[in-house]
């Protein structure tokens, strides 16, 4: 067991971490990085990345975080292999946190870039065929199914957004959801229901994702709710859309969540409610849910840490000197 004294501690390393650390270490604030279960976070299971910024080929999500890794710790960021379990922000800065390891992490600002992962169906080939025809962003992959036939598996606001999204490249969306009626917003409803290139199939939940000849998806197999029915449902690409769980449970009875579990943070901004704490990337957001977004917000979380650190060198220094004073 250890003691790690830092100025900026991350919990988190996908993109909004890797780049909080990238902009902290260049501001000489020495960041230690806890990369957790997974480093590089859900871009480590993506595949064919087209719409980061700056990339003129597809490029690989895994060699995106390992590119980003490798600028943060070029520029001056400590990675740690731990996982954090525990954290104590009650005090107010400094902060302490307790890793997996035994290890404790003492830091002046604290940044939580811990993500959030897409809730999947846990049927039989949904994980072989990640990447391969099955996926949890039509935002992201939507774009490699130009012209194909697509589905969507949920009956809440994601997938509706997700089924509206992907008539911009295919002319055949259907929505695969388990009752009856759907969860989503009257509006949302209303614009799915009456798109020319969405149909319906009620009362179905998906047993298995099938691979064809090519390794590729090829079909559904359902199984009707109500009659208890076997089918069978072509398609080239499935999406599955029934949330997503941010990964807050260390922060419960700390911070401020939203019902669904999401960080609160001001308006506009990356702090919490606790001064020199600060969120960023999905485990804040659950609007966008993009690399580009995360890192945007990373980076305005390091910023702001900056102030913060700034600032409170400040107070500290005027206390310093009144209490100077006041011995004299």
């Amino acid at each position: 067991m250890a003691t790690h004294r830092t100025k900026m501690l991350i919990i988190g390393s996908g993109p909004a971490g890797y780049s909080a650390a990238i902009y902290a270490a260049r501001a000489m604030m020495e960041p230690i990085v806890v990369q957790g279960l997974q480093p590089g976070g859900q871009l480590t299971i993506t595949t064919d990345v087209e719409n980061y910024p700056g990339f003129a080929d597809v490029i690989q999500g895994p060699w995106l975080m390992e590119q980003m890794q490798k600028q943060a710790e070029h520029v001056g960021t400590r990675m740690m292999w731990d996982t954090i379990v525990d954290v104590d922000i009650a005090g107010g800065s400094p902060f302490k946190a307790i890793g997996d390891s035994g290890d404790e992490y003492i830091a002046d600002v604290l940044v939580i870039a811990t993500g959030a992962q897409a809730k999947w169906l846990g049927v039989p080939g949904e994980h072989e065929l990640g990447g391969k025809g099955v996926s949890a962003c039509a935002t992201c992959d939507g774009f490699f199914y130009r012209g194909k036939k697509v589905a969507v598996i949920g009956g809440g606001n994601t997938a509706v957004e997700e089924a509206l999204y992907l008539t911009n490249h295919s002319d055949d969306v259907t929505l695969i959801h388990r009752r009856d009626e759907l969860r989503a917003e009257k509006i949302l409803q209303e614009r799915l229901l009456n798109h020319p290139k969405i149909s319906v199939l009620w009362n179905k939940t998906v047993e298995s994702f099938e691979a064809g000849p090519s390794g590729a998806l090829a079909h559904l197999n359902l199984r009707d709710t109500v009659t208890g029915d076997a089918s069978t449902f072509d398609v080239d690409g499935g999406f599955v859309a029934i949330g997503h769980a941010p990964a807050t449970e260390l922060f419960k009875g700390k911070l401020p969540m939203d019902d669904g579990g999401y960080l609160l943070t001001e308006p506009g901004s990356p702090k919490t409610e606790v001064p020199g704490v600060f969120a960023a990337g999905d485990v804040t957001d659950h609007v966008y849910r993009q690399a580009v977004t995360a890192a945007g917000m990373g980076c305005m979380a390091a910023l702001d840490a900056e102030r913060f650190l700034a600032n409170l060198e400040i107070d500290m220094d005027g206390h310093a000197h009144a209490a100077k004073e006041a011995a004299e």
